[in-house]
C-alpha cells in the first residue's frame, strides 16, 4: 500500500504512513545535479502500411535464441538481459531494485543523457528505498506525518532515494546521521508524490559515488504521463520467468496496456518500423512498453504510439512476421503468433 497522500505543491515536506517495510538508520546529504536528459524526441504518424519497412540496417553479428538483435550504430547501447537479475533482499522483506541498481552502476564520471534515460526507465518498476527524519516506527504508532529527507541545492529541494538498501547503508556510513529512518515505496507512488509536491527532482543513490543521477521534475512528469499507470508489463518483464509470464502481457495489451513502436527514415528512403531478427531468420517487431526504453537506446529512432487495431493489423498483414519483440534493451521477451492468438482472436 501507498504511504503517500495526495497533497498540492504548496503543502509541507511531510508525507502520511501507515506502515514501513522496514526500517534501518541513515542520513542524508546536499549532492550536485547532473547532466539533464536529451530533449524528448518528437513523434510521427505513420500508416499501418509502413510496418513492412524495417527502420534500421540488419546486425551483422550472429544472435543467439538470448539475444535480440539490434541495429549496429557507433551510439546505440548494446542489448540488456532477457531476464533481470535474482532480486536481494538487503533489507529483510523488501527486495532491491536490482535493474534500477544496475542503471546507476554503469555511470562512470559526469553522467550522460542516455545513461540517465536508462536509469529512468528501469526506475519504473518494484520499490524504491525511502529515508524519513526521526523513527518512522515510532510516528507512526503516533499517527504523524513522515518527514521524508531531501537535498537542497540552491533553493530547490530534491527527494532521496535509493535503489537498494546498501546504496542506502552507504549514505549512513558517508554521513552518520543516525536519526532517520528508512523504508519501501512503490516507484509510481514516489513519483507522483514528488510532483505533487515542491520538489525539482529525485535524487537517487546519492552517496554512492559516481553511481547516482538526479532526475528533474520534467522527466518524472513524462515518465509519468506515458506510462501506464498499473505499469504491468514492465512488472511482468522485471519478474521471475514463469509459464504464464508471456500470457500476462498478452493479457496487458489486450487489456490496453500502452505500446510504442521505433520508426526511422534512411536518407531519401521511405519510413520504416524498427525489426529484429533471430540468428534462423525469424523476424520480430519491436514494440515498447514506455517511448524511454526506446531511448534509452541511443539509435536516434522516433518513439510512435501503436494501437491495438494497428498491431492487429500488422500481424494479419504480414505473413512472414513471427511476432513481437517486448522492450529490446532488457529485460525482453519474445511472442510469437501463437502467444498472441488471444489478441488477435479478440480483435475479430
Amino acid at each position: 500500500m501507498a504511504l503517500f497522500s495526495r497533497r498540492k505543491k504548496s503543502d509541507s515536506d511531510d508525507v502520511s504512513a501507515e506502515r514501513p517495510e522496514g526500517v534501518i538508520e541513515p542520513g542524508e546529504q546536499p549532492v550536485a545535479p547532473a547532466e539533464p536528459p536529451a530533449a524528448a524526441v518528437p513523434q510521427v504518424t505513420i500508416s499501418t502500411s509502413s510496418f513492412r519497412g524495417v527502420g534500421a540496417p540488419a546486425d551483422a553479428t550472429p544472435a543467439t535464441d538470448s539475444t535480440p538483435p539490434v541495429a549496429a550504430r557507433p551510439s546505440a547501447r548494446p542489448p540488456g538481459p532477457m531476464e533481470a537479475p535474482e532480486g536481494r533482499e538487503s533489507i529483510p522483506g523488501v527486495q532491491d531494485n536490482a535493474l534500477l541498481a544496475t542503471a546507476l552502476a554503469e555511470i562512470s564520471g559526469a553522467a550522460q543523457p542516455v545513461q540517465l534515460l536508462n536509469v529512468a526507465r528501469q526506475l519504473l518498476q518494484g520499490n524504491v528505498f525511502l529515508r524519513v527524519k526521526g523513527d518512522a516506527r515510532a510516528l507512526i504508532a503516533e499517527g504523524k506525518d513522515l518527514p521524508l529527507a531531501v537535498a537542497t541545492r540552491g533553493d530547490e529541494q530534491l527527494v532521496l532515494a535509493y535503489s537498494s538498501g546498501q546504496a542506502l547503508s552507504q549514505s549512513v556510513h558517508a554521513d552518520g546521521d543516525r536519526d532517520t529512518s528508512a523504508m519501501a515505496q512503490p516507484v509510481m507512488a514516489l513519483l507522483r508524490y514528488v510532483l505533487d509536491g515542491p520538489y525539482a527532482g529525485l535524487v537517487l543513490d546519492h552517496a554512492s559515488g559516481d553511481a547516482r543521477a538526479v532526475l528533474p521534475t520534467a522527466l518524472l512528469e513524462r515518465m509519468v504521463s506515458e506510462a501506464d499507470a498499473d505499469l504491468r508489463i514492465k512488472t511482468a518483464l522485471s519478474a521471475k520467468r514463469t509459464e504464464s509470464t508471456a500470457s500476462t502481457i498478452v493479457d496487458a495489451i489486450v487489456a490496453g496496456a500502452p505500446l510504442w513502436i521505433a520508426v526511422n527514415q534512411a536518407e531519401g528512403g521511405p519510413v520504416g518500423v524498427a525489426e529484429s531478427r533471430a540468428a534462423t531468420g525469424e523476424r520480430f517487431l519491436e514494440v515498447f512498453s514506455h517511448p524511454l526504453e526506446l531511448l534509452a537506446l541511443g539509435r536516434g529512432d522516433q518513439a510512435v504510439p501503436l494501437k491495438s487495431e494497428q498491431l492487429v493489423a500488422a500481424i494479419r498483414g504480414d505473413d512472414g512476421l513471427t511476432g513481437l519483440l517486448v522492450d529490446p534493451a532488457g529485460p525482453w521477451i519474445r511472442l510469437t503468433r501463437d502467444d498472441l492468438a488471444g489478441l488477435l482472436t479478440r480483435a475479430e
